[in-house]
Formats: C-alpha cells, sequence, structure tokens
C-alpha cells in the first residue's frame, strides 16, 4: 500500500510563500515522475509542477519564475517552494506519484490566498 502525505498548505496574503512537501511511503516499485496539481472551485485539475527521477522538471507556465519544485530520491519526497503567491493560485494541491505500474494521489491540501 502506497501512501503519499502532504503538508504546508494554509492561508497566506497575496505576494507570500508557502512551501508544500509529499512523502511516499509504502511498496513502491521504481518511482519515475512526482508532480504537484491544483484544483480550483468550478475547475479541472491541472498541472503544476512535475519531477523526474533524474531531475527533470516541467513546468505550467502560470507559475514559472515563481514556483520551484525539488525531490529528495532518498526520502522519496518531494517539495513544492511557491513563492509570489497571488489570489489565483487559491486551489487544492494534490501529489502525484508515477511509478513503473502505478500512478498515486495524495489527499489534497488547501492553499488559499488572500488579496
Amino acid at each position: 500500500q502506497v501512501q503519499l502525505v502532504e503538508s504546508g498548505g494554509g492561508l497566506v496574503q497575496a505576494g507570500g510563500s508557502l512551501t508544500l512537501s509529499c512523502a511516499a511511503s509504502g511498496m513502491i516499485f521504481r518511482i519515475n515522475n512526482m508532480g504537484w496539481y491544483r484544483q480550483a472551485p468550478g475547475k479541472q485539475r491541472e498541472l503544476v509542477a512535475t519531477i523526474s527521477s533524474g531531475g527533470s522538471t516541467f513546468y505550467a507556465n502560470s507559475v514559472k519564475g515563481r514556483f520551484t519544485i525539488s525531490g529528495d530520491n532518498a526520502k522519496n519526497t518531494v517539495y513544492l517552494q511557491m513563492n509570489s503567491l497571488k489570489p489565483e493560485d487559491t486551489a487544492v494541491y494534490y501529489c502525484k506519484l508515477e511509478s513503473a505500474f502505478n500512478v498515486y494521489w495524495g489527499q489534497g491540501t488547501q492553499v488559499t490566498v488572500s488579496s
């Protein structure tokens, strides 16, 4: 049983920063990618950023230059440093893990940015 535990969400003023963490545990066979997605009320879930096991990163245009994704392979943990937050970044942020055979999702953590 693989579990993804997210932490670090909260309420922040526009222009502020937050760091999200996602720790994976359980029987995981070869992690290919980990990433962050978000879903705002009434909208579809969208990709925010991903990182491969080799360290390659990808960002949505809306967060480029403001968010940084990083990972710790030894701890099976991925981080999302979010700077210069905007009200439109308000959403539930979900961690995703892609292994060789399965895809796993975390339970989500709320990020609210006030104007």
